[in-house]
């Protein structure tokens, strides 16, 4: 069994070797090819045109594919997997890719023609639950406005929210999608004493140490709304002008999942006009944000360029992790992160 894996700017070719290394023992001979963007911002770049426009809208320099026929599996990162890509695959039986979102993937290609896709939740959890929190902290006490404020040689304290600056103990926070990022927030959370409530009408088992509510019930009782949930077709704007009308006016919104979620004029009307304390977001509908963007103009923002989710420990985990997935689905066993419901065929299993 042959198993491709792409690497980019953030999975570089050695993590992806080492990774994926514990698969030779089993028989598959691993193959690892270079997706690399020129700078860190054309990967975004390139992630956010597939994100709007599916894994056709980039294409893939041709020698990444070649001989892509002979390949069981591909693992990828960010790199797009789109129908041509996969037309051209015709041995190919598995996709992993290495993160919860599955956007770079033609997905109902890969489903027609019985090709397994795996993800990997929870890859990056910790990561942007920790920058969640940061992100929480720093737009409630003004962190990075005093900073920005001292490096301009301004000593002050006059920010927009100087009349209601909370702790956070004895606060609600909500939390919109209860998956692994919100979880362990909520962990961290309830260690600040915060009341939790959670949105999530997927949500399974125990749901500890939040409480389930209705949408509409979290907004109007959130001092933080915090986003957390998948991107698609029903999540899109989820948070438009009628939510954002529901929240108090002295209540912060922080976005570290996807800008798709949030209709971002609608949230800048709210902040110029005061109607909302204040926003800390990590992802926006157009990235890099461009010179004179209306939120670069706000004083009650906390922006940060789509870092949520990138520490070291997630990127060189990530394949391990996808490589545990395979070694079990390998042996036919369960749970597996089978995000499109195709059952592992007998030429992958045993």
């Amino acid at each position: 069994m042959r198993l491709l894996a792409i690497s980019d700017n953030y999975i570089p070719a050695e993590f992806m070797q080492r990774g994926f290394a514990s698969l030779q023992a089993q028989g598959v001979q691993v193959e690892v090819r270079s997706w690399e963007q020129p700078t860190l911002i054309d990967l975004q770049q390139a992630n956010l045109a597939i994100e709007q426009g599916g894994p056709d809208a980039v294409d893939l320099p041709p020698e990444l594919t070649v001989g892509i026929e002979a390949f069981d599996i591909l693992c990828v990162q960010f790199c797009p997997l789109g129908k041509q890509v996969l037309d051209a695959a015709t041995g190919l039986k598995a996709i992993g890719v290495l993160r919860g979102g599955t956007e770079n993937v033609a997905f109902n290609v890969a489903t027609q023609r019985g090709i397994v896709v795996l993800n990997t939740p929870g890859r990056n959890a910790r990561a942007v639950a920790e920058c969640t929190l940061g992100l929480i902290l720093t737009e409630v006490r003004n962190l990075a406005r005093g900073h920005a404020a001292l490096k301009a040689g301004r000593w002050t304290r006059d920010f927009p929210n100087r009349d209601f600056i909370p702790e956070l103990n004895g606060r609600t926070v909500g939390l919109v999608g209860y998956g692994a990022v919100a979880r362990l927030l909520a962990g961290y959370l309830q260690a600040l004493g915060c009341r939790i409530l959670a949105y999530d009408p997927w949500v399974q088992g125990d749901t500890a140490p939040a409480e389930m509510v209705p949408l509409e019930r979290l907004l109007d009782e959130a001092d933080v709304v915090s986003l957390h949930a998948r991107l698609t077709e029903e999540t899109q704007h989820l948070i438009g002008p009628a939510e954002l009308e529901r929240m108090k006016p002295t209540a912060v919104l922080v976005n570290t999942a996807r800008s798709g979620l949030v209709d971002e004029p609608a949230l800048i009307r709210m902040l110029e006009a005061g109607r909302l304390a204040g926003a800390a977001l990590d992802v926006f509908d157009e990235e890099p944000l461009p010179v004179g963007h209306p939120l670069l103009e706000l004083e009650n923002v906390t922006l940060v360029p789509h870092l949520a989710g990138s520490t070291i420990d997630a990127f060189l985990n990530s394949p391990h992790l996808m490589a545990q997935h395979l070694r079990r689905m390998f042996a036919g066993q369960e749970p597996l992160p089978i995000v499109n419901g195709v059952t592992p065929n007998r030429e992958l299993v045993g």
